[in-house]
Order: C-alpha cells, then structure tokens, then sequence
C-alpha cells in the first residue's frame, strides 16, 4: 500500500488580489447582500468578475484559519448548484474504457472512440475520454471540482457508466472498482478487499456502487460477484416490455430475460433501475402508453430512467430513416405522451431522468430539446396532473419538523417478493426519508445467497435534503437526525410480524461502519441481524412517530 504523491487540498493558487475581493465579497454577503451584486460591486481589475469558486475556497481558508466559524447555512448559500447533492448524496460518475458489447440495437451510436451507446460530447462521458478512461483521474478530479464549488463529498455514490458491465473481463472490472476506490481513500491498495477495508472510514465514504448491464447477463453467479465488487444497485435497459419491437431494434434479449433478471436482482437486495425507451422503431404513441403500463405489472422498478429514442447518425436506425420507415415523435407528442405517463408512476419509484444529455447538434431529426423534463412539468401544471414520482416528493431544501412528520407503510406485491416501502413524509406530502423492504416469498438462501437464509431484506434506505458531512447536523435537515434508524426499527418490526428470523441490508462499503452501530455483523456478502429475540422486547413500545397505512 502506498499514498499518491499529491493531496486533496493541491489545488491552482488564488491570486491576493481575488482573495481580497473574495473577503470583502463574502463579508457583504454575511451582512445580507444579494451574492449577484455583491459580486458585482468588485470587478477583478483585469476585468470580469469572482467566481463562485473562489469565494468557496477563500470561505473555507477563513474556517480552516479559524477567523470564522463554520456556517452551512452559508456555505449554502454561495454553493453552486446545489440540487446536485439536495438528493442527500454526492454522485460520481465514472465511465468504462471502449469495449465490445454484445448488442446490436438499431439506435445506438458506435463511436469507436467510446463505450458503446455513448457520445464524446457528452458531459459525463466527456470527463471519461478527457481522463483517458483512467478511473482513479475521473474520480479523482470530479471530487476536486465538486469541492471547488461547496458540495460536500464525504458520502459518494459511484455511478459507473459505460457499455454493458457484466461483458467486460472480470479481472478488468475488479481493477477498475479497485481503482475508484483508492482515489476514494487516497491511498493505493494491494488489493481491492484491502481498499474496501481502507473506504469503511475514509475521508470520502462509497455510499453506493452502480453498475449498468443487459438483462440477459444477469444471473446468480454474476449477482454473487458484483457483490462481492461493492456492488448495490443495477442498472438495465429494458427498453421495451414488447417482444416484437425488442427483435425488430436488435436488443438481443426478451421480455421474460428482463423480467427474470429483475426478480433475481429484488431477492437478492439490488436496487433495480430501467431504462425504458418511447419511440422505438415499431412503436406508437398508443403501443408506448400501454408499454409503460406494463411496468407497473410485476417488475415494479425502484427507478426509472426514460430515454426517449433520438436519431443519430453512425447507426443503424439512421438508415432506416432515411428509407421512410421510421419517423421520430415531435417534441411536442413526446410532451404530451411523457406528462401522460408521468401520472401513472407509483409513489414508489424514482424517475431520475427523462432524456439522454445528448447535445443537439446530434440528433438527425425529432425533438432536440435536452430540457423535456422542465417541459413536462409545465405541460402538467397547464393541465392540473402531478406526478407521485419520489423525486417530485423529495424534500430538498424544505425544513423538516420531526414532531409533524408522518410514517407511511406502502405494500405492494411482485412475484418474488410483498414489498414495503416505508417512508417518513411531511403534512405537504413531501419525503424526508424511506426504506424499502422485501419479504421474499422463496428461500433465497437456497440459490447460493447463505447470508440471506430466513431474512427479510432491506434493499435501501434513504435520507433526503442536502447532503452533510459525517457526523454533522443542519437545523430543519432531515439528514443525521435518527430517521434512518427509526426506519430500520419499523422494517424490523414488519419483518419479526412476518415471521422472519433475521434482517439483511445490501451495505455499500461506506455505509457498514453505520450498520455495525445498529447491531447488524457482516456475513459473506450482506449485513445481518437477529431480530427475534430485540423485536419481542421492543413490540408495545411508544414510538415518537404518527403512523398512517397506505397500504
């Protein structure tokens, strides 16, 4: 094991001049000044203005120096972008070096410069190229500018994009991982058992791994080893629930390969997102609408992705057009049929995205808008709809009133699985927290999970507003303020009900120092907990919490 020569702190030197306009810059804002004019009051000599930037790094010199004291609240206030950690975790995105990948869809670019499906002008898939595909460069670097500009990084999501996962060369993959994980601790590992070790109480903690794939890679062995890699959410492009127009654009799988792979990801704790795709060669805006519906029959994602078909040229698709047999929707169809959709989405599930970031300087015909989200929502605010979806219901910057707060129970059923999603919400329906639980109608322990035998599992818990360091505490956040605990409580309590002997959670890396405090001990590949014997202590006991079943 060794340490990288550079540290976390190197970073590019402010002139004097910019720190001096900084202070005055930051005092004004103190004192109640809008940062705009603030700002404004103090061009930089040379002309132009401070950047954000810098008035982050000069406000964190002034804490590190102790001339002021911490304040999140401000550092609030003068971070860039802050709905990109309003989520209650820091994203990185990480993209995989170009590799064959086993489908042959119509409609996916083939740059030979990029991962299949992906585009060198796209901003995530950019960092990937600019770091020549170097996992420790992209996470690396990424955490430097997310600093740069105020958000904290103690708790990192890794989302690595890139092709199919499960096709690439297995000693690739645990490399790779190893990699990301040692930009993480800022240490270089022997090993990846050893970074994972080291990442338990790292500066910047792994709260989650996601991988994409197809569904016809995943089965129990695979699962097993993404396990084993860190490995707690799965990505995979479903694309349609039709199998004449998943032959027709050459996906290479069918309906049952996702609907199998689904079930297996559910019972062996994975958070499942689909991707799903409107406009495919073959489809109509009626055939869409009933297509979505069937999500809702059995694979109930925890996410989805929408990813409305865009033509481009290098592809297979491209060609067919130009024949006349295919034509994409218009902008407006897609609005209309999305803000239609959006209001069928159970209260469960996530949309985390509603287009591709693909600019539009390469898409042939069809709507180039990459804004369809903001679109959709002002269509359904002309027509009155919402849409239930659990980000629309994230709290973010709202303050939390713990005393007001009310504790919902959702059941709903799959094959494999009665799931509960429970969630702590706000009298204005907004979400401050949740958990999502399967009690698992089969012996999972019997396919090769040993940890899971008699257990109930929980596959996430979640808590929302703006992501905060470790250990610190935000008046009216809902981070660090016992929620996460309390909704483990209530799931063991579900589970005890249930007759389940014990309770797993799917433990990112970073997260198993959490876990180890609420009495859970790391088996092979899951966190466990006997509940029996705590559960029928605790069953009668008040809890500080309304209840309200939605079930």
């Amino acid at each position: 094991m060794s340490t990288t020569p550079t540290t976390w702190t190197e970073k590019t030197r402010i002139t004097p001049e910019k720190i001096q306009l900084a202070r005055i810059i930051l005092e004004e804002i103190k004192e109640g000044s809008q940062i705009k004019d603030a700002v404004h009051r103090h061009p930089l000599s040379s002309g132009g203005y401070i950047a954000k930037t810098v008035l982050v790094r000069v406000y964190r010199q002034l804490v590190e120096s102790g001339e002021w004291l911490p304040d999140p609240d401000f550092l609030a206030s003068i971070r860039m972008k802050p709905v990109r950690t309003l989520s209650g975790v820091t994203t990185v995105t990480v993209l995989t070096k170009p590799y064959p990948c086993p489908g042959e869809c119509i409609f996916c670019p083939d740059d030979i410069r990029m991962p299949k499906s992906y585009l060198p002008d796209e901003p995530g898939a950019m960092r990937g190229l600019q770091n020549k595909f170097d996992p420790y460069e992209q996470v690396h670097s990424r955490i430097l500018a997310l600093q740069d500009v105020g958000h904290p990084t103690e708790k990192i999501e890794l989302l690595i994009l890139g092709g199919s996962w499960s096709a690439y060369q297995q000693d690739y993959q645990e490399w790779f991982i190893k990699r990301c994980f040692d930009a993480l601790n800022h240490t270089v590992a022997d090993t990846l058992e050893e970074a994972q070790a080291l990442n338990q109480t790292a500066e910047h903690r792994n709260v989650g791994l996601v991988v994409e794939t197809r569904p016809d890679l995943i089965n129990v062995s695979e699962l097993i080893r993404l396990r084993r890699l860190g490995v707690t959410k799965v990505q995979m492009g479903a694309q349609s629930l039709d199998d004449h127009i998943l032959e027709i654009n050459k996906r290479g799988h069918t309906v049952k390969d996702t609907l199998d792979a689904v079930n297996l990801l559910r019972i062996s704790g994975f958070k499942i997102v689909l991707h799903w795709m409107p406009n495919l060669l073959g489809a109509t805006i009626e055939s869409d609408r009933k297509d979505f519906e069937r999500l809702w029959d059995g694979y109930c994602p925890d996410e989805i992705k929408i990813y409305p078909t865009q033509l481009l040229q290098n592809t297979e698709l491209y060609e067919i057009w130009q024949k006349g047999e295919y034509t994409p929707y218009t902008t407006q169809e897609l609005i209309n049929l999305i803000a239609d959709l959006k209001t069928v989405v159970p209260r469960y599930t996530r949309i985390n995205r509603i287009i591709r970031d693909i600019p539009s300087t390469n898409v042939v015909e069809g709507n180039k808008r990459t804004s369809l989200r903001q679109d959709v929502q002002q269509e359904m605010s002309k027509r009155g709809t919402v849409c239930q979806c659990i980000r629309c219901r994230e709290v973010r910057k709202q303050s939390v009133q713990l005393e007001k707060l009310v504790f919902n129970d959702l059941v709903y059923s799959t094959q494999v699985s009665e799931e509960h999603f429970l969630s702590f919400e706000t009298p204005g329906d907004k979400i401050a927290g949740f958990l999502r639980l399967s009690l698992p109608k089969l012996d999972v322990s019997e396919l090769g999970f040993r940890d899971l035998e008699s257990s109930a599992m929980i596959r996430e818990v979640h808590i929302y507003g703006q992501s905060l360091t470790l250990g610190s505490e935000m008046e009216g956040a809902a981070q660090h303020v016992g929620l996460g605990s309390e909704l483990i409580q209530r799931a063991q309590e579900i589970a005890y009900k249930n007759g389940y002997e014990r309770l797993a959670v799917i433990s990112a890396i970073g997260t198993r120092e959490y876990y180890t405090k609420l009495g859970f001990s790391l088996g092979d590949l899951y966190m466990v907990k006997d509940i029996c014997a705590k559960i029928k202590n605790n069953l009668g006991k008040d809890n500080k919490f309304i209840i309200v079943n939605l079930a």
